[in-house]
């Protein structure tokens, strides 16, 4: 029978020096002495999860994290999130992520001045979804109302077409840029620039008391495919988090996806219900993945005092509850981050990430940290050069403790 492992996540949580901060990071700042601890018992290091030429995106980063290789099996942001809601495409079409977002005017002089609408809520967000499926749904394209700003665009046939071949820009990689750049990339596709436009017009003319006032179709790829974790890694497991993409994932490698109702994705998630859905999966299952939005939220909108609560949220509110209950479980923890969302650029970075990881059995040691940060995951002992050799390197080190 194997033993169990939960692998946590803190999107966004690694991050840069700031001179606000007098000179540490977020992660340096804030106060996680259940971090601190678990770095001074076990295993310190840096992963890296974003592979040479590829963007550092978090659907890119967490599939490299739950043991797949994206340069094999990543077709873009939109079929990940696609796999979420149960959603079956034909082979020949294209799967977009489509935000709601905010902008000064759609022109090159434009700015993008929010990627998600003021983190529009979900209600808001279903009822203009609404109104722009009544007027933009065609034989060509198809909306799919999602979560909050998260939402879906396929375009029918769209894998065969010329835009397969083109590369958009994420919006929160432009935040309070001009949008020039970023247009040129639509105007090589008259359909999909001439779709923007009119949902902007929608928008805009339907007086809604959000700041939406526009759409950015992103990520497109052909529907995608991965290989079954079980089988991959003889570990029954379960992804838990407020966003389609992980939920995407977990489906997609026949994972469970455990529905935490208070989730939201950003620092007010239910952290208790998190925590605590893992512990009750693990009653049985093997494997927990359980994945934090909030660090990474407030990375994206330059919020440092956000970012320190989040982070210090989840050290307290789900760290620490499982570092108590690894004994009984007889498990092991790794602590990690998908990639960092420094605050002075307010996007991710393609920086390697740190990693702790612990054993209940406690016979895994780099020797005693200060605590955990970037730093001392960059001093520390495991250096891995892939994301998909982070599960592997846990794996061996438990059979180790255990023999």
């Amino acid at each position: 029978m194997p033993r169990k492992l939960l692998l946590l996540i803190a999107d966004g949580m690694g991050d840069y020096p700031l001179p606000e901060l007098d000179g540490l990071t977020p992660l340096q700042a804030a106060s996680t002495p259940n971090m601190d601890a678990a770095a001074s018992q076990g295993i310190v290091g840096t992963c890296q999860t974003i592979p040479p030429g590829m963007p550092p995106g978090s659907d890119i980063a967490n599939m490299a994290l739950l043991g797949y290789a994206p340069g094999t099996y990543h077709t873009g942001r939109g079929p990940i999130e696609a796999a979420a809601q149960g959603l079956a495409p034909e082979s020949v079409d294209l799967i977009y992520r489509l935000n709601l977002c905010t902008i000064s005017r759609l022109a090159p002089e434009g700015v993008m001045l929010d990627h998600s609408a003021g983190h529009i809520q979900t209600g808001e967000a279903l009822g203009l979804m609404e109104k722009l499926q009544t007027e933009l749904n065609s034989e060509q394209f198809q909306i799919i109302p999602g979560f909050q700003y998260r939402h879906l665009l396929i375009q029918k046939q769209g894998a065969v077409a010329l835009e397969a071949g083109l590369e958009f820009t994420p919006p929160h990689d432009i935040l309070n840029q001009p949008l020039a750049e970023a247009l040129k990339r639509y105007e090589r596709s008259p359909k999909l620039n001439g779709f923007i436009i009119q949902a902007h017009r929608i928008l805009t003319a339907a007086q809604n008391q959000t700041k939406a006032n526009s759409v950015w179709p992103w990520g497109q790829g052909r529907p995608l495919a991965l290989p079954s974790f079980e089988q991959s890694f003889g570990l029954k497991g379960a992804v838990i988090s407020a966003v389609d993409l992980i939920k995407g994932l977990g489906r997609a490698t026949g994972m469970e996806v455990l529905e935490i109702p208070g989730a939201t994705g950003l620092v007010d998630t239910d952290y208790q219900g998190k925590m605590q859905a893992a512990l009750n999966f693990l009653e049985h299952g093997d494997f927990a993945f359980v994945h934090l939005e909030g660090p990474d939220e407030c990375g994206h909108a330059g919020d440092v005092q956000g970012k320190i609560q989040a982070i210090e949220r989840f050290d307290a509110r789900i760290v620490q509850p499982i570092m108590d209950n690894l004994p009984g479980l007889d498990a092991g923890m790794c602590l990690a981050c998908d990639h960092l969302t420094p605050i002075s650029v307010r996007t991710h970075t393609t920086d390697p990430v740190p990693f702790c990881f612990l054993d209940s059995r406690n016979n895994a040691r780099s020797g005693p940290q200060k605590g955990f940060s970037e730093s001392a995951a960059q001093s520390g002992t495991a250096h891995l050069s892939a994301g998909p050799d982070l599960i592997p390197f846990v794996l061996e080190r438990m059979q180790e403790a255990a023999a």
